[in-house]
């Protein structure tokens, strides 16, 4: 045990100003989408906004839509924008190829010359994607509180704390499932370059396909293949639980691709 936290210490350290950035500037981000809110409260625009969407438009998009044009819709879109879900993607991409960087540089030599067994390097990996994880969540909620207690007004409609809840534990699962997926192409990869960009591209395409699927009939077939199918704030929004078949599916596919790493390190050439 003693190793294993030396290992997820060494690791979280030489990431820490990089982690420290990236919360902060989440935090900042829930801040600034608040004043934004705030703003647009005050001025009773959030109800000219939905005069001018065409009534076909609203058909398109449907209710959930119509349900971003508040004050609680503009707070809580900071969970589910393009950006900060890319953002956070990114970071469990490049957490996870840290075995891969470290066999590619010859660090894991200087490792395994000491009593660890393989299977701790691929724990500490998840345990630092786990830390990481709750760190950017925890940081992102703390911006929504300081934003809502320090510049909202009281009655403009505040998200519920489970609301918000809901949607850091829903986006945290897919953050996790995606450090497994790519944990597990990096123990079958030799560079960490080639880990990395597979990954990224497995994750565009499983974005687009859930986008594509959302809007288009024939792609539902495949559409469920990938796994931001099973992020849902729309339907968290709109006030709807949050699914137990998306922890299921979410949940399912990182322990699976976690297991599937623990097997990939422990048959693989670590010879660089």
């Amino acid at each position: 045990m003693t190793v294993l936290f030396a290992l997820v210490a060494q690791s979280l350290r030489r990431v820490r100003k990089f982690l420290l950035a990236a919360g902060v500037l989440l935090a900042g981000f829930q801040v600034v989408l608040i004043l934004q809110a705030n703003s647009i409260q005050a001025s009773s625009s959030f109800a000219q906004m939905g005069n001018l969407v065409p009534s076909f438009a609203r058909e398109v998009l449907g209710p959930s839509f119509v349900a971003f044009l508040t004050f609680k819709g503009i707070v809580c879109l900071g969970y589910f924008h393009p950006v900060v879900m890319g953002a956070l993607i990114s970071v469990s991409l490049t957490l996870a190829t840290i075995p891969v960087m470290e066999i590619e540089t010859g660090f894991i030599d200087l490792v395994l010359a000491r009593p660890v067994a393989r299977h701790w390097i691929v724990t500490r990996s998840i345990l630092v994607a786990l830390i990481s994880t709750v760190y950017l969540l925890a940081m992102m909620a703390i911006g929504t509180w300081i934003g809502l207690n320090y510049y909202a007004a009281k009655d403009a409609g505040w998200p519920s704390a489970g609301l918000i809840g809901s949607l850091a534990v829903n986006l945290g699962l897919l953050m996790l499932c995606w450090s497994a997926i790519t944990l597990a192409i990096g123990c079958a990869c030799r560079r960490r370059g080639s880990a990395g960009a597979i990954s990224g591209l497995l994750a565009l395409a499983a974005y687009l396909t859930d986008y594509i699927g959302r809007a288009w009939k024939p792609a539902e077939s495949v559409a469920w293949l990938s796994p931001f199918r099973y992020y849902t704030p729309f339907e968290l929004v709109m006030g709807s639980a949050l699914s137990a078949k998306s922890l299921y599916v979410l949940g399912g596919i990182a322990v699976g691709a976690f297991a599937l790493a623990y097997l990939l390190y422990s048959r693989r050439d670590i010879s660089h």
